[in-house]
């Protein structure tokens, strides 16, 4: 079986296929990707996050694989929700989670409404993996003037239609205008991706 990178993770079509995918790469994960690429996602996040913080309310991560999120976010309660239990296994041992979460994005999840006063999320929006449909489950369970960051591909921002998803929310009343801040994705990555920008997506619910 040929060995998980990034080529074969922005390749993938459905929640099955995912999670034998993450199954297989959640043990190599930091180190043959995260560290290898010197990958800045969450550490962006997490800096973006707590510059527009207003509180210290219980947050969920969002895809949040190995916790890499939860380290850079060390000290804020948080809790980690992911479809693949091996990655959760990684982030377990990394002691930063309140509570961690196997779940699927796809569809509803059992999870209280308002539970949260915010949403973090790195790589869980991009190529081959979660469109804008869970946004409003997302808000469902979020409290009112919870803070939302989190990273999309601006490839798929368009493809996906983030943008007109995004727009319906707040034309309802249902999410504050969203700000967008431009990174880069990689320190130093060697191969086509290298010069890969993502998007950080920051807004509030109403």
């Amino acid at each position: 079986m040929p060995k998980p990178d990034l080529d074969s993770a922005y390749a993938l079509s459905g929640t099955e296929e995912a999670r034998d995918f993450y199954k297989d790469w959640a043990t190599d994960y930091d180190r043959d990707f995260a560290e290898a690429r010197g990958y800045r996602s969450p550490s962006e996040v997490a800096r973006v996050f707590r510059a527009a913080a207003r509180g210290d309310e219980p947050v969920l991560d969002v895809g949040a694989g190995t916790g890499l999120i939860g380290q850079a976010m060390a000290g804020v309660e948080i809790d980690a929700l992911d479809l693949s239990p091996e990655m959760l296994a990684v982030a377990r041992r990394k002691g930063v989670y309140r509570d961690l979460i196997a779940a699927d994005l796809t569809g509803p999840l059992a999870l209280p409404d308002g539970a949260y006063g915010g949403v973090v999320s790195a790589g869980t929006f991009t190529h081959g993996h979660v469109g804008p449909a869970c946004l409003p489950e997302l808000l469902r369970i979020t409290r009112p003037g919870a803070l939302f960051v989190c990273t999309v591909v601006p490839e798929v921002y368009d493809s996906a239609g983030f943008g007109s998803s995004l727009a319906l929310l707040v034309a309802q009343g249902r999410i504050t205008p969203v700000r967008f801040d431009d990174f880069a994705i990689y320190d130093h990555a060697d191969d086509a991706h290298a010069d890969a920008r993502g998007l950080i997506m920051t807004f509030r619910r109403l």
